[in-house]
């Protein structure tokens, strides 16, 4: 529909973008599509059920519905639509979590100061905050948990793409460094029940992955070792698996990072990233978007398959292929060269 607008028209619609991932976030936030999960409802029954200005909230729920995410009817009742099932808490890789986390305040925040990253080349989170965002997160328990949840959901989203798409079966012993609370080397192992899993991560992010494992039925074939990636990871593995771990540094914190997966790496192994990966020229993504977020908040960014190919090089890794999935982020396959 914007396509067949005058110029301008679109632009507008384009600069308003922000308005309409705030109200997005405000939904989730309110859970109104857990709500509506049993049929429509006006914005007075919402209201009343989430403590909130019916007026005031039929407002945003109709912005809403006008880029397709929920729709209302002649009785003004609202409804799912296939853009908002994704913000269903009970989704499978609920996308819940992840829209209230990107549309808080204090990313707001930061997104108001892009212009220091883009004069700085240094994360406005820093500046805005006082601190990097990983610390604003440890130190800041309700920011800190809606972190968490986002990184949560994105994992199963994002794990389920990988299983489905890459074959394990010839793998023993697989290492996920940086692996969090081990959805994905979970899911890994329930699927291919020959292969053996350490998971990796600080000592206290690990410590907590117990219950994680246990649900999964994996936990006499998944180690949990603590440590500090920057300095080395567990030896001896035929494969070694990072998600949403290199984007998050530099280019020189990515090289130290696969040198320690390199060096510790079976002479037959493999290295696998999970990550976006940005197409050249002007061609649309959703990754481009989301490095500019990581201007803002890490050292790290978004890359091109060429960019990938020169950090595994100087790791002292071959890029051998990279593997799409039905999700945003495709599997980056290394072997020692």
């Amino acid at each position: 529909m914007t396509q067949e607008l005058p110029p301008p028209v679109q632009l507008m619609h384009l600069l308003f973008g922000f308005a309409a991932s705030r109200a997005i976030g405000v939904t989730a936030e309110l859970h109104i599509a857990d709500l509506l999960e049993d049929g429509p409802k006006t914005a007075e029954e919402l209201a009343e059920k989430t403590n909130v200005h019916a007026r005031s909230l039929f407002r945003v729920l109709r912005a809403c519905a006008c880029v397709g995410v929920y729709s209302i009817n002649e009785q003004k009742q609202f409804s799912l639509t296939p853009l908002a099932e994704p913000l269903l808490s009970s989704a499978p890789g609920s996308l819940r979590p992840f829209a209230e986390m990107i549309t808080t305040d204090w990313t707001f925040q930061t997104w108001a100061e892009l212009p220091y990253s883009v004069k700085t080349g240094k994360p406005a989170f820093d500046k805005v905050h006082g601190m990097t965002s990983f610390d604003y997160f440890w130190s800041n328990k309700k920011a800190g948990q809606q972190f968490n949840d986002a990184m949560t959901s994105n994992s199963a989203f994002a794990s389920v793409a990988v299983v489905n798409s890459y074959d394990f079966s010839s793998i023993s012993k697989l290492v996920d460094v940086g692996g969090g609370h081990g959805f994905l080397l979970a899911s890994i192992l329930s699927k291919y029940n020959t292969v053996k899993g350490v998971l990796y991560d600080m000592p206290a992010i690990v410590a907590e992955a117990k219950e994680l494992l246990a649900s999964h039925g994996v936990t006499d074939r998944c180690e949990t070792v603590g440590g500090n990636f920057f300095d080395s990871v567990p030896e001896g593995a035929d494969a070694y698996i990072m998600k949403h771990i290199i984007h998050d540094w530099s280019d020189e914190q990515c090289i130290n990072i696969l040198t320690n997966c390199r060096n510790a790496l079976a002479p037959d192994g493999k290295v696998l990233v999970v990550e976006l990966v940005l197409p050249e020229g002007n061609e649309p993504s959703l990754g481009k978007f989301l490095d500019l977020q990581m201007l803002q908040f890490l050292p790290g960014c978004e890359r091109t398959e060429a960019e990938y190919r020169s950090l595994f090089d100087k790791a002292g890794l071959q890029l051998t292929r990279i593997l799409p999935t039905p999700s945003p982020f495709s599997i980056i396959e290394g072997n020692l060269k």
